[in-house]
């Protein structure tokens, strides 16, 4: 059989190591799973997950230089959610990272936060966005941080005359 990116194949782990595991797809050929690709949930241990021996199904999500890449995750066929159920996972409610955190989110008021910024709400599931959202807010604090302690009598870094 023929390995072509995009097609599922029923292969058979032959080896595990920290980054992921080889699976042997038939005809002489091995591909690796990342770990990042063997389940949707977080993955600590890959030993946890797989076995040697253990026959799995997986994707093909690339081929190059003979490397064959390969996901368990995207082998498996889910079934679609509507958007408002994407909130819900196995019954109980995912909550978002910032969600009862309300140390810096006194800004009712006007809708923002309390050095009046606009509180950034990035597409779910957009991690990279996340990220720099909270990258961005996180500087914006400390650099309030730092005027605000400056001027004052024992603020790190203070003038000095």
């Amino acid at each position: 059989m023929a390995v072509e990116v995009g097609t599922k194949v029923t292969g058979k782990v032959t080896g595990i190591t920290k980054f992921g595991a080889f699976v042997e797809l038939g005809d002489g050929k091995t591909g690796l799973v990342h770990i990042s690709e063997v389940s949707d949930a977080y993955v600590k241990d890959i030993h946890d997950v797989l076995h040697v021996g253990e026959p799995v199904t997986v994707k093909v999500l690339s081929i190059q230089d003979g490397k064959i890449g390969l996901s368990i995750r995207k082998a498996v066929d889910k079934p679609q959610q509507r958007e408002h159920e994407s909130n819900h996972h196995e019954g109980r409610q995912v909550s978002s990272p910032h969600q009862g955190n309300n140390r810096f989110q006194g800004g009712a008021r006007n809708g923002g936060n309390h050095f009046g910024h606009k509180a950034q709400q990035p597409a779910k599931g957009d991690f990279d966005a996340m990220m720099s959202g909270y990258l961005k807010e996180s500087e914006d604090r400390l650099s309030v941080l730092r005027r605000n302690t400056e001027g004052k009598r024992g603020g790190r870094g203070g003038r000095r005359s």
